[in-house]
């Protein structure tokens, strides 16, 4: 599909384009179409999906030219992650991974909040009883931007903290300690991909499955970065894990402050940190409730028996 788009501006040509048309090589290497410049023309080809996406990003991109005079690099990174946003499902309303016979869809209007909460902002926080999918739609999303090119690497990561229980001495090499931690993680990623695939992609360190405690000192570019259990970390391992943030990257932030297993509960740095970066830019932070749970029905049910045991259900 080709479209002529007229930019009959020069100066909204030259905010629009970016300095040495940074801009434009960032739309074309996202949305991966053609773009050809000629005089007061712009010219698109590809695919008519991302054809129209395109479009419909340099409309909002021209408009923010209209209003301010200018354009900065962070305008269109959170443009594009809006509309990439709306585009990360299907038509049918599902999300892409690696099985085909894997059907993610949001099934409730908290999930599809935090679905678009991932795609159009840097760092997003979840917080929700369990059975809300909290963690299994972040695997989700990043397998599908992994698996679409929009990032390089997926890394996934989690406390090691005992669920009220002193499991004592445990045998084996540090693989084999920290693999009960951190089974979750691998169960949702062997729903979305086949078993073998994902064997291949983590020797190959596309993606890393890790302890939260093995983060520390790691600058994590173009990757997904998905911390579950959050509610389990104290405030410092909040901040360490937090300061991994790399450039292109998104961080996904997932926990249960209904079930905190820290000595006191208040020193969790998932509350630490809702608290201190609510309302900063480009930081997302989402809560589902029972209305959201999709395991059997009786888990609803169940999470409102317990609700006010905190951590000890």
């Amino acid at each position: 599909m080709d479209l002529v788009i007229t930019l009959p501006e020069p100066d909204q040509r030259l905010a629009l384009f970016g300095p040495q048309d940074r801009y434009l090589r960032q739309l074309r290497d996202q949305l991966g179409i053609k773009l050809v410049a000629r005089d007061a023309d712009l010219k698109l080809s590809g695919e008519p999906e991302a054809v129209t996406r395109a479009a419909v990003l340099i409309d909002q991109l021209r408009q923010i030219v209209r209003e301010h005079g200018h354009l900065r690099e962070e305008d269109v990174a959170r443009t594009l992650a809006a509309v990439d946003a709306r585009a990360v499902e299907s038509h049918s309303g599902e999300i892409e991974v690696f099985r085909r016979d894997a059907r993610v869809v949001a099934r409730s209007d908290g999930q599809r909040r935090y679905v678009e909460a991932v795609m159009s902002n840097d760092l997003t926080f979840c917080l929700g009883p369990a059975g809300t999918g909290k963690t299994y739609l972040a695997v989700a999303v990043a397998l599908s931007m992994l698996k679409r090119g929009k990032l390089r690497r997926i890394v996934l990561a989690r406390p090691a903290v005992e669920a009220g229980e002193k499991l004592g001495f445990l045998p084996g090499d540090m693989q084999a300690k920290v693999n009960p931690y951190l089974r979750p993680l691998f169960d949702a990623m062997n729903d979305l991909m086949d078993i073998d695939q994902a064997r291949r992609m983590m020797e190959t360190d596309v993606i890393e499955v890790v302890p939260l405690a093995f983060m520390r000192g790691r600058t994590l570019n173009s990757a997904a970065i998905i911390l579950d259990e959050a509610q389990n970390t104290t405030v410092m391992q909040m901040f360490m894990f937090l300061t991994r943030l790399g450039h292109h990257s998104k961080m996904i932030v997932c926990g249960d402050d209904s079930q905190i297993d820290l000595d006191p509960p208040g020193r969790s740095g998932l509350l630490d940190a809702a608290r201190r970066l609510d309302g900063v830019e480009r930081i997302a932070i989402v809560r589902l409730d029972n209305a959201d749970i999709v395991r059997h029905d009786l888990v609803s049910r169940i999470v409102d028996a317990y609700k006010g045991m905190n951590g000890k259900s």
